[in-house]
This record gives structure tokens, sequence and C-alpha cells, in this order.
């Protein structure tokens, strides 16, 4: 008879759900894809609904329900850290305790309302186990070291230690205040950018600067030891005691007080974001190297929301000891649904593990699918107009040759992803090569900010030619950056231009997907993984000798990734995409009916997605 396991993360951000069925991951999504709210924390009963349906149960067939973390243990920090800092966070105080005593003290008698019929006992794992299984678990790996590192868990801000066949040992911890991911998130917050959300546009913005205030953060705000241990001095912070990140002394010393979101970006944004940038690479560099001479293995699984660094990814897969890292694609909150869905299965039911190959994953495609008729349906009930193509190689043929005359193609296939990365089955797909791909993208699809670097997809076995990742490496969750390889690279005289305006370079012969700094953040397909994307490339390469495409995640600023085929169809009325492929059918812009109320409906529809 089946086990059951469903894991939840909910009520702080990226709520989700997981269901693991036997050891294998069923079904695994995020509820900020079905209410269109982004990083919704409610509680994930859309996701939930989703992940029974997926098996064809009920909450009475469920053997297990855990939570991804103690919530007691993190009520506990939060009272002792108001009780140092008191009478200080006072204010801070009566914001976060009706939340909690309306609910989040209360996790049994809310889970139960959302499951109605299960009638066992709640499994509650520590945040950063989650985390730690969510990263071992699902890698290809029989045994690896193990490095989670985030904002914070409970009292954790990063964990280290070991993984072998089904077990689980975590020896080091990092406590809170101190914490990486809080740092970043401090200067994400002092450039103007949303914390928990923004953290990957500092991430973007970082080669535009110089790292002139690293030494500074060092020497002021971060005390850092050998083993990658640090404190943080919180004179300088305003996240213990207040409703703010940073505090007067941050300011005083970084030039005046924080940018205001969308003012422009000045130098001096720019340069912070390449410090802080430097800063977090340095730190993790020294973990990596400290964590391996503890264990003496040869892989390493990331995970936390600091492992979404993928700039940093590259570094330590360049630069540590280790040979290999595998890093879970939803490192967030929401992999800690699917954490604690494992960790119960192996370490607390002590099942056994082999190795998943390539990994455990699936591709992180793990969400809805939609039926050919209920994708006919929609359109219908749209009075679209579609052409069905039931030949795949035609199919992708015709889509490589509207993407080679210059068109953006929403391309929606198959599961939708679990983690925020597109990853080829709800993604808008356009020309490397364009010198003005990325302008477009950026100011006409997007609605975002013109500095946002776009992402290769590459077949995995053309990959080396074009990227300095080893072929024995792959990419396949865009987790990790790598430089263009020199032979496509451009030359540039660097007295050009300065600042932003470098986004305007030819730096490669895909200058699309290519940054200021010559890095790109790859995404590697392989047939077995994605055997329709696979194709796609292959007959893009026969049109134009070129195995790469720019891949984004099918959505706009503010909006989460697209999941229905109504999401989908929205979003390419309301946007200047050209070209639609919802399976096998084909939609042009060009051939759907004129609307009188066109513009205010797409007004309306971009109004409806706050700033990111």
């Amino acid at each position: 008879m089946s086990l059951r396991i469903l894991g939840l993360s909910a009520f702080y951000h990226d709520s989700a759900a997981a269901l693991v069925v036997d050891g294998k991951i069923v079904a695994a999504a995020q509820e900020e894809r079905f209410t269109r709210r982004k990083h919704d924390e409610a509680f994930p009963q859309h996701a939930i609904d989703y992940c029974l349906r997926e098996a064809g149960i009920t909450p009475a067939e469920l053997d297990h329900v855990v939570f991804y973390e103690k919530p007691f243990l993190r009520f506990e920090r939060l009272l002792e850290t108001y009780l140092v800092v008191a009478p200080a966070g006072f204010r801070s105080f009566l914001t976060a305790m009706p939340g909690w005593f309306h609910q989040k003290l209360h996790l049994p008698r809310e889970l139960r309302r959302g499951l109605p019929g299960y009638d066992r006992r709640f499994v509650f794992v520590e945040h950063h186990e989650s985390h730690a299984a969510s990263a071992f678990y699902p890698s290809p790996f029989e045994e690896a070291a193990i490095l989670t590192v985030d904002g914070v868990g409970e009292w954790a801000t990063a964990s280290m230690g070991t993984g072998r066949g089904a077990r689980i040992e975590l020896t080091h911890e990092l406590h809170f205040p101190h914490s990486l991911g809080l740092l970043y998130s401090a200067f994400t917050y002092f450039c103007g950018f949303r914390v928990n959300s923004g953290e990957y546009k500092l991430m973007g913005l970082a080669p535009y600067g110089e790292p002139r205030f690293a030494d500074l953060i060092l020497e002021r705000l971060v005390d850092l030891k050998p083993d990658g241990s640090f404190r943080l001095d919180q004179s300088y912070f305003n996240y213990c005691q207040g409703l703010t990140m940073t505090g007067p002394k941050f300011a005083a010393l970084f030039g005046g007080p924080p940018r205001q979101p969308e003012a422009e970006l000045t130098q001096r944004e720019l340069d912070l974001a390449a410090s802080v940038q430097r800063v977090t690479e340095t730190i993790l560099l020294r973990m990596a190297h400290h964590l391996h001479a503890r264990t003496g293995l040869k892989q390493l699984c990331l995970a936390g929301g600091v492992a979404l660094n993928c700039v940093a990814n590259g570094r330590l897969l360049r630069e540590s000891p280790f040979e290999e890292i595998w890093v879970q694609p939803a490192s967030g909150d929401a992999g800690g649904a699917l954490g604690g869905a494992l960790f119960v299965w192996h370490q607390l039911l002590g099942r056994e593990r082999t190795a998943p190959q390539p990994d455990g994953q699936q591709g992180s495609l793990l969400g809805p699918a939609f039926t050919r008729d209920a994708l006919r349906a929609e359109l219908d009930a749209q009075h679209a107009v579609y052409t069905c193509l039931d030949d795949e190689a035609k199919l992708c043929d015709e889509t490589a040759a509207a993407i080679a005359a210059g068109n953006v193609v929403g391309w929606f296939h198959g599961r939708m992803e679990f983690g925020p990365r597109g990853l080829g089955s709800r993604a808008i797909l356009g020309d490397p090569r364009s010198p003005g791909m990325q302008s477009v993208m950026n100011r006409k699809i997007k609605f975002r900010e013109s500095f946002r670097p776009f992402a290769p997809i590459v077949k995995r076995e053309r990959c080396a030619e074009y990227f300095d990742l080893p072929a024995e490496h792959e990419s396949p969750y865009m987790l990790i950056v790598a430089p263009v390889r020199a032979a496509h690279r451009v030359a540039q005289d660097v007295a050009t231009r300065g600042g932003l305006d470098r986004v305007r370079d030819v730096r490669s012969t895909m200058p699309a997907i290519t940054h200021v700094d010559y890095s790109a953040r790859i995404q590697t397909v392989d047939a077995g993984r994605s055997p329709r994307l696979h194709r796609l490339l292959s007959a893009f390469e026969a049109r134009t000798s070129c195995p790469v495409l720019i891949n984004t995640s099918f959505n706009i600023r503010g909006e989460p990734p697209v999941c229905t085929p109504a999401d989908a169809y929205r979003c390419f009325m309301a946007t200047d995409m050209d070209v639609l492929v919802l399976e096998n059918l084909i939609l042009r812009k060009t051939d759907q009916p004129a609307s009188a109320s066109a513009t205010t409906e797409r007004d309306c529809y971009l109004a409806s997605f706050g700033n990111d």
C-alpha cells in the first residue's frame, strides 16, 4: 500500500505544497501561481488541491502532513529578540503579534481547516532541515556535503552538514541576527528594491558597478572569520527592532538615505550592488572551503534563498574545492514544503534511498498540465484564432522560423515549473543574436527595468562551445552563471559608455543574453528532461546555426509566471508578444480579433500587478 506525504510551507512568503508518494515527488506548486498574487504567503489551499488532484486522492487518504518549520521555535526567537532590543522594537512587536496570536501559533487548527478529513497528527520539521532535505534527497549524489543559507528560519540563518544514503546530519549553524540573506536583503532595501523579491535585481545590477564598498562592508558591517562564519554589527541595521532593514548609521556610511523605489539608479547603487555581491561570494567561498575541509566530500548540495544567487553558484563551481554542485531549483521557502515531505520519508521513517539519475527533481516540472480539449475550450471562449499542428517537428520548425524572423514567442507546454525560474514550460522565447531584443523584451513584454539581463537556453551537448561551463557539468535549472566563451565575444571600448548605458553595448554574437561582464545565466536543455524544448532548439539551430535561445519566465513585472491557458492568453494579449504556442496550437497576434476596449483591458491587466 502506498504511503502519501504532503509537505506544506506557508505564512511568510512563497507558500507551497508538495506531495511525495513512496518517496517519489508526484506534484509540487506555489500558491502564487493559482491566486496570481506574487510571493503569496497565504495557506496554500489551491496548491494542496492541485497536488491531491494530481494523485487522485483526498486529504483523508494522506498518511502524513508535514510543515516546513517549527513555529514555536520561531516565536521564541521573536520574543527573545524583542526583549533584547526593548523598548526600541515596540512598534514592530505590535505589528507582528496579531498574526501570531490569530494564526501562526495555531497551525494544527489552520492546517485542519484546509485538509477536511485528515485526522492524523502533523509533523513539524526545522526550517533548515527542510532546506537540507530539499537539497540532498533529489540530488544525484549518494553522499554529499550540504550547505543551506537564507535570511532566517527559527534561529538558524545558515547550516552545514552531510548527507549519506538516506540520512542527513547537520553539524553547524549560524544564528540570527547574523545572516548572509539579511545582509543581502538590507542592500536590496537600501538600493530601492523590495525585500524577498528584488534580490535578483540587485544581483543583475552588480556587473554595472565597481565593488568599491566591499572592503568597507567587511571592515564596518561584517566581522568575517576564516571558516565563513561572521557577525554583523547590528548598530547599522534595523531589522531586529524596526520595520525597515537599515538604520541611520548605514545611510551615513554609504553617503545618504536609501534610494526611493522607482527613482533613478545612480552610480552609488550600482557600486553597492557590486560590493555586496562580492562580499556574498567571498563568504560563500569561505563556507565551502571550510565544509570541504571538514567532510572531505567531492559533491556539494545547496538550498536556502541565497542558493538562488546563481552568480555565486558559478564561482562555487569554478573556485571551490568541490567537483560537483547540485542546487535545489526551489531553494527558497517554497522548496521547504518539498524538503519537509522528503525528510519525513527518509529521515523519520527510515526509508532507503538510491541516488536518482540524472536527479530526482524531474526537471522541476511538477505543476499542472492541461489537456488539448481544455486549451481549445479556453481559446474558443475568448474567440481566439488559432492553428492546430499535431506534427511536433512542424510545430517546432514553425516556432523556430518565427523566432528567427525576430518575433517574441510565448511558449506553454506540459507541466508547470516548481520554483522561481521559468525552465521552458511557461516561457517567453526570443532570438539571442538580435542586438535590440533585450531592450524590446524588457520594455514591451516584461515591462521591467532595462538593465535586467535575459538567460539563455542551450542544447546541453553544445553548451561548452558557447559558454565556459565544462562539458561534464550541466545547469538544467538555470542556477549557474558562466562566462561566454572568448570566441563569441565582441571587444568593447570601455571609454565609450558607463553605468547603465552599457546595456546598449553589443558584447557577443549573442548580445541579448550576454551581460555587461560577458556572463550568462545558463540553462542547459537535454532531450531526456525536456524533449520538446530540445527539439525546438535543434530546429532553431538548423535555421540559424545557433543552438541558443532567450528564455524568460512567462509573466510581466509584478506577476507570477502563468499557470493556466487563460493566464497565458491574457498575458499574450496584454503585451507585444507576437506568437503564442499552447501545446499544439499556434496563435499569431495579428490574427486575433480586435477589441474596441483592448487598450483599456491591457491597462487594467498591467495595473493589476504591483511592482516587484
